[in-house]
C-alpha cells in the first residue's frame, strides 16, 4: 500500500477513536465510530485475497448494523428523556438496545462470529488493531454508561464469552483465530466487573492490550500464522520465542506473571459484590483458554516437531529485537510485583 494512503488510514482511525472517547454527545460519539470503521476497511483488504476481502465485507456490514443500533438507541432516549447526553442514558429499552450494539462492535458472545473470521483474514498488524485500538471506542462507550446497564443481562453475555471462547477455540489450528477467541474470552472478563467496578474494566483492557500487542508483534517478527509453523520457528529467534512463551502464559492468567493481576482483582470485586457463584464459574471456564495457552507455548518452544515433518528449519536471524518488542513483553511478564502502585493510580 501506498505510504501516503497509510498514514491518512492510521491518522484517521486515531481521530476516530479520539472523536469518540472525548466526546459527551451521542452524535459526536457515533460519527468518531464510523470513521474509524471506514478507516480499518482499506487495511483489513490491502492483500486483494478472496478472504480479505470477505473479512472487510463481513466487518463492514457487523459494523454498520452496530453503529446504526448506537444511533437508534440514542434517538429512543433521546425522544423519551430529551438528553442526548452519553452519560444521561436512563431510558431502560435504550440501554438494553445500546448493550447489543456495543457487545457486536467488541465480538462480545452471542455477537462474535464475525471476529475470528474477519481477524484469519487480516495482516498480522492490522489483526492488531482490530484487538486492542479498535476496540477502545466501544469500552470507553460502556465505561460512560456502565451505571445505567442491566447488571444481569451483562453478567450473562460475559459467562457466555468466556465460555465460548474458551471452547471454540481448542481445536484451531490458525493462530490468528486463536487469538480472536482468547479476544473474546477476555472481552467476558471485561464485560461481569463493568456495572460494579468500571475501572477495573479498563485496567483489565490496558492490560490486555499490552500482553496482545507484544503477542502479535513477536509472531509479526518470525512471520508465522499456524501452529505447524510455530513447531520449527525456535530456531529463528530462541530468546524472542522464550519471551513469547512468558507472554502467553501471562495473557492465560498464570499467578506470577501480570496477566494474573486482573482476574485476581475481578474475583475478588466479584466475591465482594455477593456474586461468588459468577465469579467461581468464570475462573473455571478460563481453564479453558488455558489449555489452547499452553498448547501454543508448548508449541512455541518444543525442541523438535512431534512428528516426521518435511519442515525446513528455519535460519537464525542475526537482527536485533525491536525496542517496543523488548518493552511490551517485560511489561507482559514483570508487571505483578508494582500492583499495590497500579491500585493507588486506578
Amino acid at each position: 500500500m501506498n505510504p501516503q494512503a497509510n498514514l491518512i488510514f492510521i491518522t484517521s482511525l486515531l481521530l476516530g477513536t479520539t472523536i469518540t472517547i472525548s466526546s459527551n454527545h451521542w452524535i459526536m460519539a457515533w460519527t468518531g465510530l464510523e470513521i474509524n470503521t471506514l478507516a480499518i476497511l482499506p487495511l483489513i483488504s490491502k492483500s486483494h485475497h478472496p478472504r480479505a476481502i470477505e473479512a472487510a465485507t463481513k466487518y463492514f456490514l457487523t459494523q454498520a448494523a452496530a453503529s446504526a443500533l448506537v444511533l437508534f438507541s440514542s434517538m429512543t432516549n433521546a425522544w423519551h428523556t430529551g438528553q442526548w447526553d452519553i452519560t444521561q442514558l436512563t431510558h431502560p429499552t435504550s440501554c438494553l438496545i445500546l448493550t447489543s450494539a456495543i457487545a457486536m462492535k467488541l465480538g462480545l458472545v452471542p455477537f462474535h462470529f464475525w471476529f475470528p473470521e474477519v481477524l484469519q483474514g487480516s495482516p498480522l498488524t492490522t489483526g492488531l488493531i482490530l484487538s486492542t485500538a479498535m476496540k477502545l471506542p466501544p469500552m470507553t462507550l460502556l465505561y460512560m454508561t456502565s451505571s445505567s446497564l442491566n447488571p444481569t443481562l451483562l453478567t450473562i453475555l460475559a459467562i457466555l464469552s468466556a465460555a465460548l471462547g474458551g471452547w471454540m477455540g481448542l481445536n484451531q489450528t490458525q493462530i490468528r483465530k486463536i487469538l480472536a477467541f482468547s479476544s473474546i474470552s477476555h472481552l467476558g472478563w471485561m464485560a461481569i466487573i463493568l456495572i460494579y467496578n468500571p475501572k477495573l474494566t479498563l485496567l483489565n483492557f490496558y492490560l490486555y492490550a499490552v500482553m496482545t500487542t507484544a503477542v502479535f508483534l513477536t509472531l509479526n517478527t518470525t512471520k508465522v500464522l499456524k501452529l505447524s509453523t510455530l513447531l520449527t520457528a525456535w530456531t529463528k529467534a530462541p530468546s524472542l520465542n522464550t519471551m513469547l512463551l512468558l507472554t502467553l502464559l501471562s495473557l492465560a492468567g498464570l499467578p506470577p506473571l501480570t496477566g494474573f493481576l486482573p482476574k485476581w482483582l475481578i474475583i475478588q470485586e466479584l466475591t465482594k459484590q455477593d456474586m461468588a457463584p459468577a465469579a467461581t464459574l468464570i475462573s473455571l471456564l478460563s481453564l479453558l483458554s488455558l489449555f489452547f495457552y499452553l498448547r501454543l507455548a508448548y508449541c512455541t518452544t518444543i525442541t523438535l516437531p512431534p512428528h516426521t515433518t518435511n519442515h525446513m528449519k528455519q535460519w537464525r536471524t542475526h537482527k536485533p529485537t525491536s525496542t517496543a518488542i523488548a518493552i511490551l513483553t517485560t511489561v507482559s511478564v514483570m508487571l505483578l510485583p508494582a500492583s499495590p502502585m497500579i491500585l493507588t493510580i486506578v
